[in-house]
């Protein structure tokens, strides 16, 4: 099945938005079809402020209706509590959200942007979208990350080589509580590597200990520019450390 096809099927719908590669291509994709939609994007302290504004950015762009709905997620004792499930009830929070605001607006099918090469058995929040009816049209089509690459590419989409963004509070680990505080050191922190211009990386925290990974490309990049890695986070930090193990 094509995109096309599956479109013949659902002609109103309500997007789950995060403005990754694969959201922002069916986004696309919704515009150029002409489907009757609304993007939704959930606002929380787990998202940095750049995926919002590139999120808005991108909408505005296609000409996309795009509505930003606040959640207060730290409220939410079972996720910040962040056990082996918090992806799980994290994304039920989240599209119980759009279930609800779109709901709301006269969406009763909503799809996100879950791909063919997303597997279920590293996601436990792929579980919650199954028991949510949420359609995945990029998977039912068999369309992989690459695919939606190469796709978005050809559609002049600047997402096409975005690297995958996780949310903040995968960067804290599994059985450490999530507060706001540790949200706001690492998105403090990472926007300043993304300065520096590294663009697939992460800073895990556990306890108040920063471990830098990156792909093993930008190992000289980081050690060149220590120094002031160090005397931009590390008040922020016990210790900061460097993996020698590169990001995949």
């Amino acid at each position: 099945m094509t995109l096309e096809e599956f479109f013949k099927y659902y002609k109103k719908v309500a997007l789950a938005f995060s403005g990754g590669v694969d959201s922002s291509y069916l986004l696309y994709i919704l515009k150029k079809l002409n489907i009757e939609s609304t993007a939704y994007f959930v606002k929380s302290e787990f998202q940095p402020d750049f995926e919002l504004k590139e999120s808005i950015t991108l909408a505005t762009k296609l000409g996309a209706d795009l509505k930003i709905i606040d959640n207060p997620i730290l409220n939410e004792e079972k996720i910040i509590t962040n056990d082996s499930s918090r992806c799980y009830y994290c994304k039920q929070n989240i599209f119980s959200h759009i279930i609800k605001t779109a709901k709301q607006d006269g969406y009763n099918i909503i799809i996100d942007g879950t791909n063919a090469t997303d597997d279920e058995g590293d996601r436990p929040g792929m579980k919650a979208l199954k028991e949510m009816k949420i359609l995945s049209p990029l998977k039912i089509c068999s369309l992989t990350k690459q695919d939606i690459r190469t796709l978005s590419k050809e559609a002049g989409l600047p997402t096409w080589d975005k690297p995958s963004y996780s949310c903040l509070a995968t960067r804290i680990s599994t059985g450490q509580k999530i507060k706001k505080d540790t949200l706001v050191k690492i998105e403090k922190s990472e926007s300043y590597l993304f300065k520096l211009g590294f663009k697939d990386f992460r800073i895990r925290v556990k306890d108040n200990s920063a471990v830098i990974q990156v792909k093993e490309k930008d190992f000289i990049k980081v050690m060149e520019n220590r120094d002031r890695i160090l005397k931009t986070i590390s008040h922020m930090f016990d210790e900061i450390s460097f993996d020698l193990r590169p990001r995949r």
